[in-house]
């Protein structure tokens, strides 16, 4: 018999007046938004201009969402497109189900997308983004709390999670691996930003010091989870996709290390000295200069000179 536990929200839903707001779809966005502010700081701190972190995020977050809910449909496809359940579900992404791993990788894209039009190195941005992600992943766990998903195995823990009668789920009370993994973020972003002040990370290194932390605690917080999942040689798909995507990472860090040391000194450049600019303005210059080659002469001579001298000869 429990003496402590943490009991679940009765509705997932919170009414603010005739607006309904779904607890997941809240804790997604109030992440994005610490993850942008505080993006947004440490890329001024390295020399970035102000507002440059929210522009890259219009493109990295849509991308991110949609990355997450295509892992999660493709590797849990049985809950929309097994026998008796409805596909149309799969655009529920309001219900909960968004995969790390696809919103990392589709964000990914996204940001490279909108750092090549400003002309910003996307190791960098990442790196300034990377604890800033881990926060926003700390504040997005708790939206499963709301919806009574992705829970551990029954304990009698003082702080299991109370979990009621529902589709898929038994009452009882269980290890709440959506706490466990919001800590473990936190503990991930922390350790991101000493080690970046300790060694000056640069070159992608905090990233991907943020993804290797990241996974390694991901690992066995998933084997913990009793949610339906793909398995393959006894171990859960996300496992798998932990010890391969750490190992990944920490060989970026070591490479990187190697071939390009330090921090770059330039995160973003001035705008009103982009590479191509001066070019073209003195190209502008030189086809002003042809078609008036008078304009540069000495303030007192050229044209009005010229006059002058024509009306003193006709004098």
């Amino acid at each position: 018999m429990n003496l402590a536990s943490i009991p679940s929200p009765s509705t997932g839903v919170i009414e603010l007046g005739p607006i309904p707001l779904r607890g997941y779809a809240f804790c997604i966005i109030i992440g994005v938004f610490v993850a942008v502010w505080f993006g947004n700081k440490r890329w001024i701190a390295r020399g970035g201009k102000a507002g440059t972190v929210a522009d890259i995020a219009v493109w990295a977050v849509p991308f991110g969402l949609v990355g997450g809910r295509l892992y999660h449909v493709i590797t849990d496809y049985q809950l929309y497109f097994s026998e008796g359940e409805n596909w149309v579900d799969a655009f529920k992404i309001w219900e909960g189900g968004l995969g790390i791993w696809g919103a990392i990788a589709f964000g990914a894209v996204g940001a490279w997308i909108g750092c090549r039009r400003r002309g910003i190195p996307l190791p960098a941005w990442a790196d300034a983004l990377a604890p800033g992600i881990a926060f926003a992943q700390a504040i997005g766990r708790w939206g499963n709390w709301f919806n009574q998903e992705l829970y551990g195995k029954p304990t009698d823990l003082p702080w299991a999670v109370e979990i009621s009668d529902g589709a898929n789920r038994v009452a009882g009370t269980y290890h709440p691996t959506f706490l466990y993994e919001s800590l473990w973020c936190i503990g991930v972003a922390l350790l991101v930003i000493w080690a970046d002040r300790r060694f000056t990370l640069g070159h992608g290194r905090a990233f991907a010091l943020y993804v290797a932390a990241y996974c390694a605690g991901r690992a066995w917080i998933e084997y913990m989870r009793v949610d339906e999942a793909h398995h393959i040689l006894g171990l859960r798909l996300n496992v798998w996709t932990a010890i391969i995507v750490f190992v990944l990472a920490v060989v970026y860090i070591v490479l990187s290390a190697k071939l390009r040391p330090g921090r770059e000194e330039i995160v973003e450049p001035d705008r009103d000295t982009t590479p191509g600019k001066d070019a073209d303005a003195k190209d502008a210059e030189e086809t002003d200069a042809k078609k008036d080659p008078l304009s540069k002469d000495e303030p007192g001579k050229g044209r009005t000179a010229e006059s002058t001298e024509a009306a003193a000869e006709r004098g």
